[in-house]
C-alpha cells in the first residue's frame, strides 16, 4: 500500500480488526518511509446488480429505494427503525444470495411484499396497492380479502 503522505511504496500493517458489523477490515498502517500511520478499510468487492424496471430500463440497485417504498409504507404504524432496517437488511441479503448481476423491480417488489405480510397488515396493504397499481376499490377489496384469508 502506499504512503498517502510520502508516496513510498512500502508500508506494513500494525493492526487489524473487524469494522462495520464485520463486513469490512480495519487496517492500521505505518510507511517505512516517514513513518506515519493511516488507516485504511478493506472491503469484499461485489459487481454492482443491475434492476430491470417494468419499462425495461435498465438501472443500479439503490437500497435507499427499499427503504423509501417501505417508510411511506409503515407511515404511522407501530414499526420500529430497526424492523424497518432488518426487513430491508433480509430483502436485501436474499437478493445478493440469488448471485444474479440482474434482477426485475417486480422481483424486488414482492420479496418486500412477502415481508411486509409477515411484519404489518396495514403496511401490506399500503404498499401493495401502490406496487401492484390497483386500479379501483374492487382490486383493494381482493387483496384485503387475501390477506384476511391467511
Amino acid at each position: 500500500m502506499k504512503c498517502p503522505f510520502c508516496g513510498h511504496e512500502n508500508t506494513r500493517v500494525i493492526d487489524s480488526r473487524p469494522a462495520d458489523e464485520n463486513n469490512s477490515i480495519r487496517r492500521r498502517r505505518v510507511c517505512d518511509e516517514c513513518a506515519k500511520r493511516f488507516t485504511t478499510y478493506e472491503k469484499v468487492e461485489t459487481i454492482p446488480l443491475i434492476v430491470i424496471k417494468k419499462d425495461n430500463n435498465r438501472e443500479t440497485y439503490d437500497r435507499s429505494k427499499i427503504e423509501a417504498g417501505v417508510l411511506r409504507a409503515c407511515h404511522k404504524r407501530p414499526i420500529s427503525a430497526n424492523q424497518i432496517n432488518q426487513l430491508v437488511d433480509e430483502v436485501e441479503t436474499e437478493i445478493f444470495n440469488r448471485e444474479e448481476k440482474e434482477i426485475s423491480s417486480s422481483e424486488i417488489g414482492e420479496l418486500v411484499m412477502d415481508k411486509l405480510k409477515n411484519l404489518e397488515a396495514v403496511a401490506y396493504v399500503r404498499f401493495a396497492s401502490v406496487y401492484r397499481e390497483f386500479k379501483d376499490v374492487n382490486t383493494f377489496m381482493d387483496e384485503l380479502k387475501r390477506v384476511l384469508n391467511k
